[in-house]
């Protein structure tokens, strides 16, 4: 273990932040934005800008005990069927108030796990999208994969479908560390998941790994990347296990015990960062992931044109991001909304007629300067004061703060100069921190998810 006194001093082995997938964070999401709010934002959608659309499959054959996403377990076919009905008639209701022409250029099915349909229920559901809100020329449409749930017949329809980009599950490939997190999936499955994708010319391929798992040593974790190495996946997300069982019950059968400390989590991550960027050749993207360097998420990183949202990294540079299914959350240009989380209340909304809004923030003008300056730090770790003045006018008094409490605290950390600042030192590991220093909502006594 390689203790690091600066590091520490800092907090980054103890401390937690938002992982800032948006600004505000959506424990400040409230009921006082409904349904209104989001049919008035869907109406002064402007026809000649692309939107993205994310559809949400929350139900699961099996419940990983590591998750901490809206899922429920289900062995029958009806709920999900029921649930498709109901996905497909919010698509109707939503394009009703969309004004006509409005196109996607990305679209993403994740869970749960949406290929717990069937051929038949992706067609209907595929089409059923493009009929209302039609893919642009060059849309990318990725779709979350369990290979455990996985078959020729339902790549078949997905590649018919337009899906160009497939994400997979990983986790890790030991066994004992499998049996802790209620995960099962053999390096042997994954592996014909992945040569079923390649055969059907799906064009990129990412995959997600966790760190911070109970019984994870640098020798099980080393196996695990050279496993994914040699599956050469485009992308990969190399995330840290959030363990946060106040909020996700299922993850109270997880041994506490078996969990390694901030320190070891620290030293996992660095190890198996290292062996992707050396032996694998990756560039590192932002905080947590890596890409093949002619892989288009490395070009944006060195362009300047990484962005982030609720899945995380992306090149993705829309306005707006509809949500569509139980506890999507929806981005549009002056705000966000949550849909009903819980399945049935989500169903009952959509049966009356009406949009599944429950919740959500309206944004001013304040909020979206600080949310682009958060975005820099953790897509660029660095803010350009001029990009921002270009964007948002030339007062930015309300980060002058912030910037006066990180010049006094995180010293040789970060390089300030007239037109901005830059962190030069342990980029990946104080960057949620930085950010945080500029959330005007934060609140110390909130839970949230290790920074290490």
């Amino acid at each position: 273990m390689t203790y690091d006194p600066n590091l520490a001093r800092l907090g980054v082995y103890d401390a937690r932040a938002p992982r800032y997938t948006s600004y505000p964070t959506a424990i400040q999401f409230t009921s006082k934005v409904g349904t209104s709010f989001t049919g008035a934002a869907l109406a002064d959608l402007p026809v000649d800008k692309p939107v993205s659309v994310y559809i949400h499959i929350p139900f699961c054959e099996r419940l990983c005990w590591f998750c901490a996403c809206r899922t429920q377990g289900t062995k029958s076919a009806s709920p999900v069927a029921a649930y498709l009905d109901r996905v497909i008639a919010e698509i109707d209701l939503v394009t009703q108030h969309l004004p006509e022409g409005i196109m996607a250029s990305r679209v993403h099915w994740g869970g749960g796990t949406p290929t717990i349909l069937t051929p038949d229920q992706i067609k209907l559901l595929a089409g059923a999208l493009e009929q209302k809100i039609p893919r642009t020329e060059d849309a990318e449409f990725s779709v979350e994969i369990d290979p455990t749930l996985f078959s020729q017949a339902k790549v078949d329809a997905l590649v018919a479908a337009g899906m160009n980009r497939a994400s997979i599950g990983v986790q890790d490939f030991a066994l004992n560390v499998q049996a802790a997190i209620g995960r099962e999936q053999s390096y042997a499955t994954t592996k014909e998941c992945v040569e079923i994708l390649r055969c059907a010319n799906v064009a990129s391929l990412n995959m997600d790994i966790l760190y911070g798992l109970p019984h994870q040593n640098q020798t099980s974790v080393l196996d695990t990347i050279h496993k994914v190495l040699a599956l050469s996946p485009d992308r990969i997300a190399l995330y840290g296990y959030a363990h946060v069982p106040w909020m996700a019950k299922r993850q109270q059968l997880i041994d506490e015990t078996a969990l390694p400390n901030g320190e070891s989590r620290h030293d996992l991550f660095q190890t198996m960062a290292a062996e992707l960027e050396g032996k694998g050749g990756y560039d590192p993207v932002g905080i947590d992931h890596f890409a093949k360097p002619t892989d288009s998420m490395a070009i944006a990183q060195k362009e300047g044109r990484l962005r982030r949202n609720f899945q995380g990294y992306t090149t993705d540079d829309m306005d707006t991001l509809i949500g569509l299914g139980a506890s999507s959350i929806s981005k549009y240009p002056n705000g966000f909304t949550q849909n009903q989380a819980k399945s049935s209340d989500y169903a009952r909304a959509i049966s009356t007629g009406e949009l599944a809004t429950y919740r959500g923030i309206e944004t001013s003008h304040e909020d979206r300067l600080i949310a682009r300056t958060i975005e820099m730090i953790m897509c660029n770790f660095a803010v350009d004061y001029s990009k921002l003045i270009a964007e948002f006018g030339d007062d930015l008094s309300c980060i002058n703060q912030a910037i006066l409490h990180l010049q006094k605290d995180f010293g040789d950390i970060i390089a300030f100069s007239k037109s901005g600042f830059e962190i030069v030192k342990h980029r990946r590991s104080v960057a949620r921190l930085i950010a945080k220093a500029f959330d005007q909502y934060i609140d110390d006594n909130a839970k949230f998810s290790a920074v290490s």
